[in-house]
């Protein structure tokens, strides 16, 4: 398929018609339905009412449900990194060490946007960008639980003198998550649009794993 950018944005030439979901409810259905039209024809360009008439609903059962589109979205990225946080919290159960405990985080956030390509389209292209409605970035709820959790581990690693006692935690997180947020936005575009970016999932845990290196004290 052949892919364009307009206005910073990722997305197919042909946008394929998200089917109906038999069996799920109202609210199940615009979810879906929604994501798959940002995923596709770009947050700004997909209409309410386009989401409504493929999620088989009407325009005033989104409203009630989500209460704007900007509500959708921001509902779409709650569920996705409420349930990358769960799996997360699964993972590092029955880990001692923090560095196998922050580790783990990483491959369920890799894992989880593997498997769902068009969450990781939105999450990477949609999640921090301005919007007409005035707001800068979602921090939902979801994701503020995610960036606990994996400050919780680096404030294990600082309160064991694993980390350079100078360096604050938070810093660190934020260091370790803008070059994973970065990195799979290159991979993504290299994909799509042939940004030079030919480095494997492999490759880029290998550089998040030397970057957190560089922040651990030097033994003696």
């Amino acid at each position: 398929m052949c892919y364009w950018v307009y206005n910073h944005h990722l997305v197919p030439r042909t946008s394929p018609e998200p089917a109906k979901a038999p069996g799920f409810s109202t609210h199940e259905r615009i979810l879906r339905v929604a994501k798959t039209l940002f995923a596709n024809r770009g947050y700004e360009h997909t209409s309410t009412s386009a989401i409504a008439r493929q999620a088989g609903t009407s325009e005033s059962q989104l409203m009630k449900h989500f209460g704007s589109k900007a509500g959708l979205l921001e509902a779409i990225f709650i569920e996705g990194w409420t349930e990358i946080t769960e799996e997360a919290r699964i993972a590092i159960e029955g880990l001692v060490a923090p560095m196998d405990r922050l580790q783990a985080i990483i491959r369920c956030v890799l894992g989880r946007l593997e498997r769902d390509p068009e969450l990781k389209l939105l999450l990477l292209l949609e999640g921090r960008r301005i919007r007409k409605e005035g707001q800068m970035v979602a921090l939902t709820e979801g994701f503020m639980s995610f960036v606990q959790l994996v400050d919780g581990v680096l404030q294990q690693m600082t309160d064991a003198h694993m980390l350079r006692a100078n360096l604050n935690p938070q810093a660190v997180r934020s260091a370790l998550m803008g070059m994973l947020e970065g990195m799979l936005r290159d991979r993504f575009l290299a994909d799509r649009l042939g940004f030079p970016a030919n480095f494997d999932l492999g490759q880029l845990q290998e550089i998040l794993g030397l970057a957190l290196g560089s922040f651990m004290q030097r033994q003696s």
